[in-house]
């Protein structure tokens, strides 16, 4: 196995899911909380709207979304001819994989949250905190924020778990280019497709050991979470 992990396009492929784990873990925390809190909290049309597009790549086939969003943002899409004017080529591209991970694992970091802002004894702390003169971001920092991080934490990995499993989009979207878009999944997939099964094996091992990371740690925060 150490000699098949040393060989150049499975270290790339492997550098490069870490990297879309990374990248998407990001944005995650950059979007994932607000997101939550809007569909907890906010019942007008274009929020449901907004949470039916998010929750869409659970629902929808990978391979059909990477589809869409190769037509949505292919050089003569609607968002892509306009990137194209501005000299920039997301299609193809490691940013392509990126943002397949970031949509694949979305939905499964901004479900958890919602569940935890709408609980009803979260809105009756918060109510309290200020009832007794709390300002409204320290009743967030204070009492929301301790909440909630459990469910965010779990997200999180559940999230980073799909980015770095995901094919259908990827393979739609990246292009399953070797030495450029080859995510480790995709990395399987090829070696199956060329009869290669001592590396499918050495690689599947390989994310079989990160699911059971993955899902011990998932556990611990679930046993140490607060019950509310």
């Amino acid at each position: 196995m150490f000699e098949l992990l040393s060989q150049p396009h499975i270290l790339f492929s492997l550098a490069l899911t870490a990297k879309t784990c990374g990248v998407a873990l990001a944005l995650f925390l950059l979007v994932a909380p607000a997101i939550g809190f809007l569909l907890a909290r906010t019942q007008n049309p274009g929020v449901r709207l907004m949470g039916f597009v998010i929750t869409l790549p659970l629902i929808f086939p990978p391979v059909a979304m990477g589809y869409l969003l190769l037509v949505l943002l292919g050089r003569y899409g609607f968002l892509g001819q306009y990137l194209s004017e501005t000299g920039l080529q997301l299609v193809f591209t490691p940013a392509a994989v990126y943002l397949a991970g970031f949509v694949a694992g979305l939905p499964l970091v901004v479900r958890p949250l919602q569940a935890a802002f709408a609980s009803e004894r979260l809105r009756e702390l918060e109510a309290a905190a200020r009832i007794h003169g709390a300002a409204p971001f320290t009743v967030f920092r204070t009492v929301t924020l301790p909440l909630v991080r459990p469910s965010l934490a779990v997200g999180l990995l559940m999230g980073c778990a799909r980015s770095a499993g995901e094919v259908g989009i990827t393979m739609m979207l990246g292009g399953n280019i070797s030495g450029k878009t080859n995510t480790l999944s995709l990395e399987i997939f090829n070696a199956v497709s060329r009869a290669d099964f001592d590396e499918a094996n050495a690689l599947s091992l390989i994310l079989v050991l990160v699911a059971a990371i993955i899902f011990l740690l998932m556990e611990t925060l679930l046993r140490r979470s607060p019950k509310f």
